[in-house]
């Protein structure tokens, strides 16, 4: 046990300094394990809890940022597509900053599609189980995707750390940084596993109030 918490210290002091090339180095310690488990969970609590004091970004917070980023994509690929073929300019920064924008789109909609429920989840055969069957496999949907952002928190938090101690600078600009992109990765999987906890309770409600538990989603529906 001691040694899950080994560079626990090292962490912290690298937390407090504020110094990304220490925090790179002290991310290698196991403590990195242990302790991304407790932020990540300790993350979910806060954000579900924000999310019930304010419901609007409970309903639009993930659909918004997806929206912004798919039209931003957009945006860029039109206009730099007419400035290259009909103007013979191109801002050196338009096939390096869609695929972060990407990046974002795509982990921000996978928390929004957790929360609807519309992941692979064989309804039909959980409709078939006994009660405590599709109790059981619920538990298990919520374990795997705590899992899940354990592995991709903690994973991608070092690289976006690395990125920013190496000074990592986002091709074809001068001074925007790639780690300001790549902190939103963990920050995606946060929101997954607050999502992840409060589709958990509402199970948990639902099987002592003797309400259905498997319910069919719909692809974009609310």
């Amino acid at each position: 046990m001691t040694g899950w918490f080994q560079g626990t210290g090292e962490i912290f002091s690298a937390i407090a300094a504020g110094d990304s090339w220490m925090l790179s180095e002290a991310l290698g310690q196991p403590a990195v394990w242990p302790l991304g488990l407790i932020g990540l969970m300790a993350g979910a609590s806060l954000v579900l809890m924000l999310y019930k004091l304010i419901p609007v970004l409970d309903r639009h917070f993930e659909a918004t940022v997806m929206v912004i980023s798919y039209l931003a994509i957009g945006g860029i690929i039109c206009v730099e597509v007419f400035r290259r073929f009909v103007l013979q300019q191109q801002a050196p920064w338009s096939t390096t900053l869609p695929p972060f924008l990407f990046l974002i789109m795509t982990w921000f909609g996978c928390s929004h599609n957790v929360k609807l429920r519309t992941h692979l989840a064989f309804a039909e055969l959980r409709n078939a189980l006994p009660r405590a069957g599709q109790m059981g496999c619920l538990i298990l949907d919520a374990a795997l995707w705590f899992g899940f952002c354990w592995v991709v928190v903690v994973t991608s938090t070092r690289v976006a750390v690395n990125s920013a101690s190496n000074f990592q600078i986002m091709l074809g600009t001068d001074n925007v940084m790639q780690w300001w992109f790549l902190v939103s990765v963990p920050l995606a999987f946060t929101l997954l596993a607050a999502r992840a906890l409060e589709n958990l309770l509402e199970d948990f409600h639902a099987y002592r109030s003797e309400a259905t538990l498997i319910e069919p989603a719909v692809i974009g529906g609310e």
